[in-house]
């Protein structure tokens, strides 16, 4: 898709919301002013427009695409979403679901009852229910599992079975097959008579007798190679295959890495069991990217943006406590040197260059290690050429911005000493910052813990805590 595109896109859906913010607030005004008009059929002139104005919204929902609705449903407030859900065609139930984040949708699923969520899931496909699966209540999966086909249950159960972010969660069961036996012709009348293809198709699996793929028949060469050749003739036997046990974001590299519409996942024995498509894995990266930018503030990434105040609240409460902990040893610090504060008050004054410079420094490393780790690019073999490289950039920008900032306390203080004082405390900051930048994300991720949750709470921490110390320590010791 092309800018220009995109920019129409995003100003359709803006365009869109707008309108729909529009018919609420003429919704309200419009039943307030006859509320306070009165009279003797005051009750049915009021369920009248109301049911005018309601009429008027429903119409304008139902021209949207479902991805669209669900836009539009994450950004209004609790009491407006409801409303506007009440008013949303029930064959779009399920696909509105599978669009929305977590939390909105769990607030939508509280308004339904059983048979409408049982409605809403059994329009969709099995890898959709599974992804709907956590948010529906337990009555709800037990009688779907009940009513769906053998075939269907099986795969359904199959899906849940799989840990969050790997492949095994994000596979889909629509898949066409064909024998390495039968020539393209065959393959081209097979394809026709099925009448619909799955969506994003590019390939056929060719499989052996016992279900185990032998190789991929890509739909070009099926339409372009000589009609009586064979399919083994003309298939692919090299070719991307996935275990339902990867991990999801090992997929997502390959998919960008080789250009994958779809791709096959086998179990160990080489046996076809489902498929990973183009438009999974790109609903797996934007969920990561979106719990990655929360996870980097400390917010956990189910927090809906107009819930409550109290959870609102609540989810932020951890890193805060974190946070609140890390400054009061940061104080701890400050309190110390006390004394060198009380003799030279310049040192309060510049104290926060010293703690903010290290800080955006460390920021950049961590950025950088974190992407690394998450696309698997540092290894044993790397890591130390990398920490050697950080500690260069932090050397260099060390010598210069701490030569800078030392001239404008020298100029600013007449005080030559200071000066030489806060270039070199500078320096080391910028150093520990860089150190921090590289160890914290790292030891995470050896911890198993995902490397953006809460770094940047340890770096500043890092560098308030050393950075204080190594300022106030160099300024007792060389100026006092």
């Amino acid at each position: 898709m092309t800018d220009a595109l995109e920019n129409q896109s995003q100003d359709n859906l803006e365009a869109s919301l707008a309108q729909v913010q529009t018919l609420l607030a003429k919704m309200r005004l419009v039943e307030e002013l006859v509320h306070k008009q009165g009279g003797p059929r005051q009750d049915l002139v009021e369920n009248l427009v109301h049911k005018q104005n309601l009429t008027e919204l429903q119409r304008h929902l139902e021209a949207l695409h479902p991805a669209d609705v669900a836009y539009i449903l994450e950004a209004l407030p609790l009491d407006e979403r409801r409303l506007v859900w009440s008013l949303v065609s029930a064959e779009h139930d399920g696909e509105i679901l599978l669009e929305v984040s977590d939390s909105v949708r769990e607030s939508l699923i509280q308004t339904m009852d059983k048979a409408e969520l049982l409605a809403a899931a059994e329009s969709l496909d099995t890898d959709e229910i599974a992804d709907i699966a956590a948010d529906l209540p337990h009555d709800v999966i037990q009688e779907l599992l009940t009513s769906l086909d053998a075939q269907k249950r099986a795969h359904l159960q199959s899906a849940l079975a799989y840990p969050e972010d790997t492949v095994g969660a994000l596979m889909d069961f629509e898949m066409v097959t064909i024998r390495a036996d039968v020539t393209l012709e065959v393959a081209l009348r097979y394809l026709r008579r099925l009448g619909e293809l799955p969506d994003q198709l590019d390939k056929l699996f060719v499989v052996d007798r016992d279900d185990a793929i032998i190789g991929v028949l890509p739909l070009k060469r099926l339409l372009t190679a000589d009609p009586e050749a064979s399919v083994a003739a003309v298939m692919v036997e090299d070719f991307v295959k996935f275990h339902p046990e990867d991990e999801a974001h090992e997929a997502a590299q390959a998919f960008e890495r080789y250009d994958l519409v779809m791709a096959p996942v086998v179990d160990v024995q080489g046996g076809l069991i489902g498929r990973l498509t183009v438009d999974a894995v790109l609903d797996y990266i934007r969920e990561s990217a979106d719990a990655d930018m929360l996870s980097m503030a400390g917010l956990k990434e189910e927090e809906d943006l107009f819930s409550t105040v109290w959870r609102s609240a609540k989810n932020r409460w951890m890193w805060l406590s974190i946070n609140l902990a890390t400054a009061f040893i940061a104080s701890r610090v400050i309190g110390a040197f006390e004394g060198s504060i009380e003799k030279l008050a310049a040192l309060a004054a510049l104290m926060p260059i010293i703690a903010g410079i290290g800080g955006n420094t460390g920021n950049q490393t961590i950025a950088l290690i974190v992407r690394g780790l998450a696309l698997g690019q540092i290894t044993q073999a790397n890591a130390r050429r990398l920490i050697v490289k950080e500690l260069g950039v932090a050397l260099f920008n060390g010598l210069l911005w701490g030569s800078v900032v030392g001239v404008f306390a020298w100029l600013l203080y007449d005080n030559v000493a200071l000066g030489g004082v806060m270039a070199l405390a500078m320096l080391l900051n910028l150093i520990v910052a860089a150190l921090a930048g590289i160890f914290i994300p790292m030891t995470l991720e050896r911890m198993k813990r995902d490397p953006a949750v809460g770094s940047s709470v340890l770096l500043t921490f890092t560098t308030d805590s050393m950075g204080f110390f190594i300022f106030l320590g160099l300024a007792t010791l060389l100026l006092l």
